[in-house]
């Protein structure tokens, strides 16, 4: 279980994944524009969920693949940024596993594998109910600066 609060009485762990989230959200009107759903977060885990539009679906009548990548790219950002340090992709891939359709509901689900220095390394899943849809993998390096000032914390 993460802590809830530091010895100078800042937010760390969930508390402060939270907060970061929330300040993300409030300006990312590329995944709300979308209509992706912030679901979860958590220090170094993040759930987002989008239904699938007609106006996400591609001539072979499956979501496009660049929907699927966009929301799996969200949850890496929100996983990747939860410790309130400035965090960007490096580098992202991904694998198609299943075709999803117009209304599905796809949930993309982060995950921290491992840091190393100012790198890391988060598996995504997207899946629609148990089925696998994708799995993404991202490489994110942190830069100076926090999303929250820390005097606002």
């Amino acid at each position: 279980m993460s802590q809830t609060s530091s010895r100078w009485g800042r937010p760390v762990g969930d508390e402060l994944a939270a907060r970061v989230a929330a300040a993300m959200w409030a300006e990312d009107t590329a995944s709300a524009g979308l209509g992706m759903r912030l679901v979860d977060v958590g220090e170094g885990t993040a759930r987002v969920e989008l239904t699938v539009r007609d106006d996400m679906v591609n001539g072979h009548a499956i979501a496009h693949g660049g929907f699927v990548f966009s929301l799996a790219d969200s949850a890496f950002a929100f996983a990747c940024n939860s410790r309130n340090q400035v965090t960007v992709a490096q580098a992202c891939d991904i694998v198609f596993v299943a075709p999803a359709y117009r209304g599905d509901v796809l949930v993309a689900e982060a995950r921290e594998r491992t840091t190393f220095g100012r790198n890391a390394i988060y598996d995504v899943t997207v899946t629609r109910g148990d089925e696998v849809i994708a799995e993404f993998r991202g490489r994110s390096r942190r830069l100076s600066g926090t999303i929250i000032p820390l005097e606002d914390l």
